[in-house]
C-alpha cells in the first residue's frame, strides 16, 4: 500500500488474489478531496459540498482528466469547432472534450459520438487514468477491458474504490481514482503529481504527499482586511472554510488589517494577525528596491509589490520612522501602515540592554540604549529606550505613544485559578482564541506555550506573572512564571564532588563540583560556597541567563511498564505525559549513554521515568532511563 498524507489512515490491507476491489483500503476521503480541491480537479458547489454520492457523467469526468493532464492550464472557455456531433461548440464541456481528444484521453462509440452526459463506467475512467500515465490501448492483450483493469489493480489505483469495472462511477469513486494517480508512477517511473508540478516536487520517493507544499501553491493573496476587502476574493468568503491564527474560525472573526490569503478551488480562508510595530533600522539591498526591512531589531522579508512601494525610496516610509508591519505567513510584510493607524500592543520580558548604532536616514549613525524584548508571541524585538532604570527581567508593555514607541515596565497582575481540560478557560476567564503565551525563568530565554500545553494546570501563588485582557474580556495576553518547565534543560548528572568540612583552624570548607550530560554533551557547575545536595541520575538544568547556570535540581523517578507515543504507563497504572524533547539515556556498566526512544522502546528494556514535578503544576516527563 502507498504511503497516504497522515498517519490517520488504514493499518490493515487485504491482499487476496484477484478477489473483488472492495478489499482495497481505502484512503482518508478527507484529505483525499483537500488534495484534489488544491489541484482544482474536483471541487465542490456553491455552498462547499461535494455531492460525493453523485453519479458522474462522461462530460464530467474528462473535465477532470484534462484537470490532471499537463494541459490543464492550457484549456480555454471556448472553441470554434465542436469535437463530436453531439458535443458542439457551445456546451459546457466542448473545450475539455476537444483537449482530452488532443491527448488522445477519450474517444466516441462507433457511431462517433461521445455521449457527455452518460455516466462513466469504472472500466471507461481507468482507461482515461491509464492514458495519463502514459499508457496505450496497445500495451495491453486481451478484449478490453480486462488488461486496463489488471494493470489497475497492480498499480493499486483501485485504493478506496468498491464497484465492478461495468458499474457506474460516483464522484466518491472518481475522487479516490485521481487521488491515487497523483501518487502513482507513469511509464517513466515518475509520480504523476510531480509531472503536473515539476518544480515543486510534492511526491517524495517513498510515495508521500509534501501538502504544505500543495496547499502553498493553491494559495492566492494577501489580501489586507478592511472595509469592501472581500470584494478582491473571487468566491463568496462568507461560505467559505475560515482559519485565522492557525484554528479553524469564523468568517465573523476576521478583524481589520488580518492578513488574508486565499484558494478558491479550496474555498478556503487563512487569516494571519501578527504584527510588529517599531522604527524601521535598516532597508535591504537598497531603499531603491528594498527585499527586506529591519524593524525593531528584526528583518522581514517584503511579500507583497504594494509593501515594497512604501518602503521605497519612492513611496510613504523611510528608515527612522516608526511604522506597524502586517505579516501574513512565514511573517512576510503584506503592508505597511503608520502607527498611529495600528492599535497593536506588545507584551513581553526584557532579555537584556545593550547600547546600539541605529541609521540617522542621512547617511550618519547614532547611539542610543536599546532593550531586547522577548514577547508573548515568542519573538525577539529591539527598541530604543529612554527610562534608565529598565533592566533585564522586566516584564514590559511597547505602544505607540508621543509620536513614538514607548517600552513601558509593567506592574505584576497575579492571578490563579485551574486551566479547563480543553485549554479554554483560565478560571472564570476565556482565552481568546488567538492568545499569546511566554512561559518565563528569570532572565532566561522564555518559551511561547499553547493553551493545550496548560491543560488542567493549576495555577496558584506567583505562577502567572501578568495578564491582559482584551475589549471581549478575554485573556489576550498571558506571562508565566516557570509553569511549564520548558525552557530549562534535562540530562543527567555523572559525578558529584561535596565537600562539607570543619577545618582544624576552625571555621569550614564548603563546595561543591557537579558534572553532567545534556544531550551528549558533558559540562560542569559547582560553587566554592555552597553544596546543593545532589546526586547521580537524571536532573533539570535551571539557566538565570542564556549561558550562566542558575542550579541544578534532581528528578522523581517513576517505574514505567510501556511508553506508547507521548504517554507513559507507570508501573503503579497511573499515566504519565512525555515532554515533547524527553532525553533518554542507557544505562550500560553503570555509565549513561545518550540515545533515542525509539532504539530503547523495543519491548526488550525496563524503563524508568523521571519528572520535574506533577503534571498539575505543568510538569512532565523529562528524561526516560533505560536499563
Amino acid at each position: 500500500m502507498k504511503k497516504r498524507l497522515l498517519s490517520g489512515l488504514l493499518a490493515v490491507v487485504l491482499v487476496l488474489g484477484l478477489l473483488p476491489a472492495a478489499f482495497a483500503a481505502a484512503p482518508a476521503q478527507e484529505e483525499a478531496a483537500q488534495v484534489l480541491a488544491a489541484l482544482d480537479i474536483m471541487v465542490g458547489d456553491e455552498n462547499g459540498n461535494l455531492n460525493l454520492d453523485r453519479a458522474v457523467t462522461r462530460a464530467e469526468f474528462t473535465k477532470m482528466a484534462v484537470a490532471a493532464s499537463t494541459s490543464r492550464d492550457s484549456v480555454g472557455d471556448t472553441v470554434s469547432v465542436k469535437p463530436y456531433p453531439d458535443v458542439p461548440s457551445t456546451h459546457w464541456a466542448a473545450p475539455y472534450v476537444k483537449a482530452a481528444v488532443d491527448l488522445n484521453l477519450v474517444q466516441g462509440d462507433l457511431r462517433g459520438y461521445f455521449n457527455p452526459n452518460r455516466t462513466i463506467t469504472l472500466a471507461e475512467g481507468v482507461t482515461i487514468v491509464l492514458r495519463l500515465l502514459g499508457y496505450s490501448d496497445g500495451d495491453f492483450t486481451g478484449v478490453w477491458p480486462s488488461g486496463q483493469m489488471a494493470q489497475y489493480r497492480a498499480l493499486k489505483l483501485n485504493e478506496g474504490i468498491t464497484i465492478g469495472q461495468n458499474t457506474n462511477m460516483t464522484r466518491r469513486d472518481a475522487m479516490y481514482l485521481f487521488y491515487n494517480l497523483m501518487i502513482t508512477r507513469n511509464t517513466s517511473g515518475t509520480y504523476h503529481l510531480n509531472v503536473l508540478e515539476p518544480a515543486l516536487n510534492l511526491v517524495s520517493q517513498s510515495g508521500e504527499i509534501d501538502r504544505v507544499a500543495l496547499i502553498n501553491s493553491a494559495m492566492e493573496g494577501p489580501v489586507v482586511a478592511s472595509a469592501g476587502w472581500q470584494s478582491a476574493v473571487p468566491f463568496d468568503v462568507s461560505g467559505a472554510t475560515v482559519y485565522r491564527s492557525g484554528k479553524l474560525s469564523t468568517f465573523s472573526a476576521i478583524q481589520n488589517q488580518d492578513v488574508v490569503y486565499y484558494s478558491k478551488s479550496m474555498r478556503t480562508v487563512w487569516a494571519y494577525t501578527n504584527k510588529v510595530t517599531g522604527a524601521i533600522n535598516a532597508l535591504s539591498p537598497s531603499a531603491s528596491a528594498p527585499t527586506s526591512v529591519t524593524v525593531a531589531g528584526k528583518t522581514y522579508a517584503i511579500a507583497t509589490p504594494d509593501a515594497a512601494y512604501d518602503l521605497s525610496d519612492l513611496g510613504t516610509y523611510q528608515v527612522g520612522d516608526s511604522v506597524t508591519l502586517l505579516l501574513g505567513r512565514n511573517d512576510g510584510v503584506a503592508a505597511v501602515v503608520k502607527r498611529a493607524e495600528s492599535a497593536g500592543v506588545l507584551y513581553g520580558i526584557v532579555l537584556s540592554i545593550s547600547s546600539a548604532s541605529y541609521s540617522d536616514g542621512k547617511g550618519g549613525t547614532y547611539t542610543a540604549r536599546t532593550a531586547t524584548v522577548c514577547a508573548t508571541d515568542g519573538s525577539q524585538y529591539s527598541y530604543q529606550v529612554e527610562d534608565k532604570t529598565l533592566d533585564a527581567g522586566d516584564l514590559v508593555r511597547v505602544v505607540n505613544e508621543n509620536g513614538g514607541v514607548q517600552v513601558k515596565r509593567l506592574s505584576g497582575a497575579s492571578l490563579t485559578g485551574k486551566v479547563s481540560s480543553d485549554g479554554a478557560k483560565l478560571g472564570s476567564y476565556v482565552l481568546a482564541d488567538d492568545v499569546e503565551i511566554l512561559d518565563t525563568y528569570k532572565e532566561g530565554t522564555p518559551v511561547r506555550v499553547y493553551p493545550s500545553r496548560l491543560s488542567g494546570v493549576s495555577m496558584s501563588g506567583d505562577m502567572v506573572r501578568y495578564y491582559a485582557l482584551n475589549t471581549k474580556g478575554e485573556i489576550s495576553h498571558l506571562i508565566l512564571n516557570d509553569v511549564t518547565g520548558d525552557m530549562h534543560q534535562y540530562g543527567v548528572i555523572t559525578d558529584v564532588t561535596e565537600v562539607n568540612a570543619s577545618l582544624p583552624t576552625g571555621g569550614f570548607l564548603i563546595s561543591s563540583q557537579y558534572e553532567f550530560d545534556v544531550g551528549g554533551q558533558s559540562m560542569m557547575f559547582g560553587s566554592e560556597s555552597a553544596v546543593y545536595n545532589l546526586k547521580e541520575g537524571p536532573c533539570q538544568v535551571k539557566m538565570d541567563t542564556a549561558s550562566s547556570i542558575d542550579r541544578l535540581y534532581n528528578l522523581t523517578e517513576v517505574k514505567l511498564e510501556s511508553v506508547t507515543g507521548s504517554v507513559a504507563l507507570g508501573k503503579d497504572n497511573r499515566s504519565y505525559t512525555l515532554s515533547d524533547a524527553v532525553a533518554v539515556y542507557e544505562l550500560v556498566n553503570g555509565e549513561y549513554q545518550y540515545s533515542s526512544l525509539a532504539r530503547v522502546n523495543d519491548g526488550t528494556h525496563t524503563l524508568t521515568g523521571w519528572y520535574d514535578k506533577a503534571e498539575s503544576a505543568g510538569g512532565r516527563i523529562r528524561v526516560i532511563v533505560a536499563k
